[in-house]
This record gives C-alpha cells, sequence and structure tokens, in this order.
C-alpha cells in the first residue's frame, strides 16, 4: 500500500507517514460507527475512494512547507490525509461540532502539524498557499465562500467529479484567474479543477471587498 500512496501522492512516503494514515483509518472506521462521516458503500473501497483520492492533491503543492487550507473537512479528507504527508500547517474548516471534535482528536492523537477551525468557511481568517475542499458546493459557490483565504499566488486544488469543466466554465461567468482541469490519478471519471491568480472579476456584484483585502 506505501507503493499505492507514493504514486498518488507522487513523492515518498516514509513508513511513519504510512503507520499515522493506517492510524487515521483506524480511528475513521471507529467513528463511522457514531457519526455518518462516509457512507457505507464508499467505506467498502475507503482507501481507493478516500485515501489515495485525497492524497493526490499533495501534488498541487507550489513549495515545500507550504500552508493549507481545507474548506469542509468534514471526516478530514482531504485534509488529514494531507496533513500526514506535507510538512507544512495544514488548518482544517469545519462548522459541524461533532465532525470538528473528532478532527481534533485525530490531530492530536496523531501529533499533525494542523489545526482544526469549527466554524464556516466564511467566517474563517487567514491566507493560505494552497486552498481545497472535498464535495463542498460547486466551483463558483467554493469560490464566493473561501476567497477571502486566498492570495494572488494562492493555488487552488479542487476535486470535482465529471462535471468539472462545466462547474469551470460556468464559474469562469464572475471569476478570473489561470485554471485548468486534471484528470484524477485514481479515478478515470473525476477531475481536478486547479487556479490560480484567482479573483473575482470586476464586474461580479457579490466581489464586495473581499478581493481588495487578498495580494501579498
Amino acid at each position: 500500500m506505501i507503493g499505492q500512496l507514493e504514486q498518488a501522492a507522487a513523492r515518498p512516503v516514509s513508513r511513519e507517514t504510512f503507520d499515522k494514515i493506517r492510524s487515521y483509518v483506524n480511528l475513521l472506521q471507529a467513528e463511522s460507527r457514531r457519526q455518518n462521516l462516509i457512507s457505507a458503500t464508499s467505506a467498502e473501497q475507503l482507501w481507493e475512494r478516500h485515501i489515495l483520492d485525497s492524497a493526490q492533491l499533495v501534488r498541487f503543492e507550489p513549495q515545500p512547507r507550504a500552508s493549507w487550507a481545507d474548506i469542509g473537512s468534514g471526516a478530514g479528507l482531504p485534509g488529514i490525509v494531507i496533513a500526514c504527508l506535507v510538512e507544512g500547517r495544514v488548518t482544517l474548516i469545519e462548522p459541524r461540532k461533532l465532525r470538528a471534535e473528532f478532527l481534533a482528536q485525530v490531530v492530536s492523537q496523531l501529533d499533525l502539524n494542523a489545526v482544526v477551525l469549527a466554524t464556516r468557511a466564511e467566517k474563517a481568517s487567514g491566507q493560505f498557499d494552497v486552498i481545497t475542499g472535498r464535495a463542498v458546493a460547486r466551483l463558483s459557490d467554493f469560490l464566493q465562500l473561501s476567497a477571502h483565504l486566498s492570495t494572488r499566488k494562492s493555488v487552488w486544488a479542487l476535486p470535482k467529479g465529471r462535471s468539472a469543466q462545466l462547474e469551470l466554465v460556468e464559474a469562469q461567468r464572475t471569476w478570473q484567474g489561470t485554471f485548468h482541469v486534471e484528470q484524477s490519478v485514481t479515478d478515470p471519471g473525476s477531475y481536478i479543477v486547479v487556479g490560480t491568480g484567482v479573483r473575482a472579476k470586476q464586474n461580479d456584484p457579490h466581489r464586495g471587498s473581499q478581493s481588495k483585502r487578498r495580494g501579498r
């Protein structure tokens, strides 16, 4: 399994890192019996559907020790997996109390370089080198609720299903930047929207003051 993880992440994975991810899997499976973190169907393919799918996002890290924000982290996918694989601080943003408590437990037990913010993305603060989020909202809505956490240099790495290209076309009506769509390395039917220099267009009525605060 280490080989699969290295292939997905496109980087070496130590035994210590692998053991942390395996411990996370055990914690996730146990917690899923208490609250609905992952579906029963996907739980049967947890490694392929969730762990490797999350691990591939570290391919888009712009530099070592980059800071990450995982919006709507939920069960910790992809944020906990990313925190196991990268050196930089990962911020897990999750408004639901029970899920945030679970994430805090995992961060503590695995001694991860991560912090949990039990709040909605719109109320979170900070600026991050990489922003991600899995199954949170359509692309245009996701950019709207989290753009204030970005800078002009931030990389957005957003896993999407078959609708990736359609969502990107929709988002580009009100958002600009350099975007491209990458095919998932774990699922030929899924894609990842990658963006940099993302900002609201001048004529976007929702632009507000957020874009004025970006830049570093």
